[in-house]
C-alpha cells in the first residue's frame, strides 16, 4: 500500500512540474508571437483529446559537451524507440553509428552517423525513416552534460563494467579520459561517460558498445523511477530543458507522462540491428541484413499497428 501511493505521489509530481515547466517554456521562452501561441494552444487540446495510444521517436546522442552548439557533430548514439501508452509496452531499436546507408543529398551511400552533421536530427530522421522503411516524425536529441547531471541526481548507478577500460583522447570534445575497472560497482556521473563513451576495447567493437549502452539505459531508468528521487523532479527538469533538444510538443510528452505507473523497465525490448561489419575501400563500415532488419522493424515497431487495426475493425463491427 504505501509503495502504491509513493508511486502514484510520484508520478502525480512529475506531471505537475511537467505543466508549470511546459507553460513557461511554451508561453515565455519559445512562443515568438500571439498568433503562434494561439495556434499552439488549438493543436494542444486537439492532440491532448485525441492523440495516438504509442510514439516513436529516434533518440540521438551527440559527439558535443552542448546540445545547442551540436549542429555540425555526429552522432555518437542512435537508437529508435517506441512507448505505448495503452500496454507499458517499450521498444528500443540501437542502429551502429557505422552503418551504411543512404542520406539524402550525398551521392554515395555513407555512415549514417554523418546525417546529423550535414543536415540536424531532421536529416538523421529521414536516413533511419530510408534505411528501415518506418513512419517517423520525431526525436529527442541529447548531450553528455545530461547524463552526467541526471546519474549525479539520482546518486550514481549500479554497472557491471565488462572489462577494464582504459583509453585517452585530449582532442576529442569533450576530451576522453576513461579509466575504469572491471566488475559490479556504483558510477557516478563522470564514471558514467567514461563507460558510455568507451568503444576501442570490445571484440565485437560498437556492437559490445550498443550493448553497454542499453544496460546502462535499463539501469538508470529503473534508479531514476525509485520514489527517493521526488526531491530531484525540479533540477531533472531543469538539466531537460537545457540539455535536450526535441520536436516531441509537451502535450504529447504530459499524456505519456500520465500513463507513467504503467510502464515496466523489465519489461523493455531492447535489439540491435542486425548485420556484420564488413570494410570498403579500406573503411569499417556495418552492413545491416536486409531480411531479418524486416522482420525485427516488423516486429517491435510496425506489426502491432496491423492487429491493433484489425481489433478496432471488429469493435466496429460489433
Amino acid at each position: 500500500m504505501k509503495k502504491t501511493f509513493l508511486k502514484s505521489f510520484f508520478i502525480s509530481f512529475i506531471i505537475f512540474s511537467l505543466v508549470w515547466s511546459g507553460f513557461i517554456y511554451k508561453s515565455v521562452i519559445k512562443a515568438t508571437s500571439d498568433a503562434e501561441e494561439d495556434e499552439y494552444k488549438e493543436t494542444f487540446i486537439d492532440r491532448l483529446v485525441e492523440g495516438k495510444d504509442d510514439i516513436t521517436f529516434l533518440l540521438l546522442g551527440v559527439d558535443s559537451k552542448d546540445v545547442s552548439k551540436s549542429s555540425g557533430a555526429r552522432t555518437d548514439t542512435m537508437i529508435l524507440c517506441r512507448v505505448d501508452k495503452s500496454t507499458g509496452d517499450i521498444s528500443m531499436l540501437s542502429i551502429p553509428r557505422d552503418t551504411k546507408a543512404r542520406i539524402r543529398g550525398k551521392k554515395y551511400e555513407e555512415k549514417i552517423t554523418h546525417a546529423h552533421a550535414y543536415g540536424g536530427p531532421e536529416l538523421s530522421v529521414k536516413a533511419v525513416k530510408d534505411l528501415l522503411g518506418i513512419d517517423l516524425e520525431y526525436y529527442v536529441k541529447v548531450d553528455y552534460k545530461i547524463v552526467e547531471e541526471i546519474v549525479e541526481l539520482i546518486d550514481g548507478v549500479e554497472i557491471d563494467v565488462p572489462m577494464d577500460m582504459n583509453y585517452e583522447d585530449p582532442t576529442a570534445d569533450p576530451p576522453l579520459y576513461i579509466h575504469l575497472k572491471k566488475g559490479p560497482q556504483k558510477l557516478n556521473g563522470d564514471k558514467a561517460l567514461q563507460f558510455l563513451r568507451f568503444r576501442k576495447g570490445y571484440a565485437d567493437q560498437d556492437l559490445g558498445r550498443i550493448k553497454a549502452q542499453q544496460q546502462f539505459i535499463k539501469a538508470a531508468a529503473e534508479k531514476a523511477l525509485r520514489p527517493a528521487n521526488i526531491v530531484n523532479i525540479p533540477q531533472m527538469i531543469k538539466s531537460y530543458y537545457d540539455n535536450v533538444d526535441t520536436n516531441i510538443p509537451l502535450d504529447i510528452i504530459m499524456k505519456f507522462a500520465m500513463k507513467a505507473k504503467i510502464f515496466n523497465t523489465e519489461a523493455m525490448q531492447m535489439a540491435t540491428l542486425p548485420g556484420e561489419g564488413k570494410y570498403i575501400n579500406g573503411i569499417s563500415y556495418f552492413i545491416p541484413d536486409e531480411e531479418e532488419t524486416s522482420k525485427l522493424v516488423k516486429s517491435l515497431f510496425t506489426e502491432y499497428r496491423a492487429v491493433e487495426n484489425i481489433e478496432n475493425s471488429d469493435n466496429e463491427v460489433n
